[in-house]
């Protein structure tokens, strides 16, 4: 019955923390760059008004692979936090970002079509890492299940230290923030105008959004799984982990799609290296 519960809490709550966690994130973020921000609820302002907006639509379809987008993300997000099997998380939260390109592809818009390319060469980034990372979180606690990796009572950090440093790389990808924002940005500073989301209006821009919170949420949790062995430090560490990529955020250029990738897969090297170090460890302690 537990599980149940972990599942409706994340379908209920995680689009509140999102917001929040969006809220605080400007709020940083114009601290840093010597302004006072927009109110801390500005997000729930921006995507009521969305909603109330008429929703033009290029063509139909982008309005089913959006809605199939904001599904998987929950549905990844809601297994994730009902302890279950985190390959099928990385499984459902690929296949919400393949819906997702397939909405931008279904218009006939040129920035929409940049933006659904380098969305794909993002996806070719990040996911051998996170891969790598429930690999990792396996070799450590013995089990798949995000249950199971909570409650063990190892350390995971201190075993996975490569693994964890590869997952804060392509976490910036993945929370769209510089140098990595090169398909869509949350801070309207893109060549392409707005990339992958250049189509999407009303409703449908605001079922967008609501999808970043669900999954912003549910990569935080990623993070915390790295820390689980003491909930103290696990929250500490998901704050001090999204406070510095909101730094390097601030403090960094967009890179080239080129360079994008190869970060990806250099941070998937050093999780490999890691785990060749503990499967070499683990062998030798047998």
């Amino acid at each position: 019955m537990n599980w149940l519960i972990g599942a409706v809490l994340f379908l209920i709550l995680a689009p509140v923390a999102g917001g929040l966690i969006a809220g605080i994130d400007r709020k940083i973020t114009a601290r840093m760059q010597g302004r006072v921000g927009p109110p801390l609820l500005q997000p729930f302002y921006d995507v009521g008004k969305l909603f109330e907006k008429e929703n033009v639509v290029v063509t139909t379809a982008q309005n089913f692979y959006v809605l199939a987008y904001l599904i998987f993300i929950a549905l990844s997000g809601a297994i994730f936090f009902a302890g279950g099997d985190l390959l099928l998380v990385v499984f459902a939260f690929t296949l919400a970002h393949v819906f997702l390109v397939l909405g931008a592809y279904a218009v006939h818009s040129p920035y929409s079509h940049i933006g659904a390319e380098r969305e794909l060469i993002q996806v070719m980034a990040y996911e051998p890492m996170i891969i790598l990372a429930a690999v990792g979180l396996y070799m450590v606690t013995g089990s798949f299940y995000v249950a199971g990796i909570a409650a063990a009572t190892a350390p995971a950090i201190i075993y996975l230290p490569g693994v964890f440093l590869g997952l804060a790389v392509i976490l910036t990808i993945k929370l769209r923030k510089s140098p990595f924002d090169i398909s869509t940005s949350h801070h309207a500073h893109q060549e392409i105008v707005k990339g992958i989301t250049t189509e999407f209006s009303g409703s449908t821009l605001g079922e967008v959004e609501v999808a970043h919170w669900y999954e912003n949420v549910f990569l935080l949790g990623l993070v915390y799984l790295f820390f689980a062995w003491n909930p103290v430090i696990g929250i500490i560490a998901v704050a001090v982990t999204y406070v510095a990529e909101i730094f390097i955020d601030n403090v960094t250029a967009r890179v080239r799609w080129q360079a994008a990738l190869k970060s990806g897969w250099l941070a998937a090297l050093l999780g490999i290296a890691n785990l060749a170090i503990l499967s070499y460890m683990m062998i030798g302690g047998a």
